[in-house]
């Protein structure tokens, strides 16, 4: 069982031409509705970045469109997976409808964690790595391997 994070009701500002959701707007409720929770669990979010001047920056993504989404629709959006090692952070998000339960979309992303001084990668502080272990154990029994693109480039 994935663990929940977060829904979101389709507008009509991110529907086109084909009459269902464009896929811009895919990647913008992922990151906005779905990776913001988790680095704000990890404090890693807008707060971090602006008093540690530290934060995340996506490197990789992959995105399914897996049944198109129109205006109007509710989409949950799930985390399925979560890991880490010194400097990055793994994780895969799936959305779902959410009254006709059928995946939507997945969107697996790598992301490096970096000084916003300096612009390099950094290693995440003892503080974090805490939080993070603490949070992936805790839910580690909800967590699916299988088709993950990515996990292989942790050094774990």
């Amino acid at each position: 069982m994935s663990i929940f994070l977060n829904s979101k009701k389709i507008i009509k500002e991110w529907t086109d031409y084909n009459g269902h959701m464009n896929v811009a707007y895919y990647t913008l409720i992922f990151d906005t509705y779905g990776a913001e929770i988790l680095n704000t669990k990890f404090k890693m979010g807008e707060v971090s970045a602006k008093t540690t001047k530290k934060s995340t920056m996506a490197v990789e993504s992959n995105i399914t469109y897996n049944q198109e989404v129109k205006e109007g629709d509710e989409v949950d959006i799930y985390l399925t997976y979560c890991n880490h090692d010194k400097k990055r952070l793994l994780y895969k998000l799936e959305m779902i409808h959410k009254k006709k339960k059928y995946l939507a979309a997945t969107m697996e992303t790598l992301v490096l964690y970096v000084d916003l001084n300096k612009r390099k990668v950094a290693e995440f502080e003892e503080e974090k790595v805490i939080i993070m272990d603490k949070y992936i154990k805790d839910n580690l029994k909800n967590f699916k391997t299988e088709g993950l693109n990515f996990l292989s480039k942790l050094k774990i």
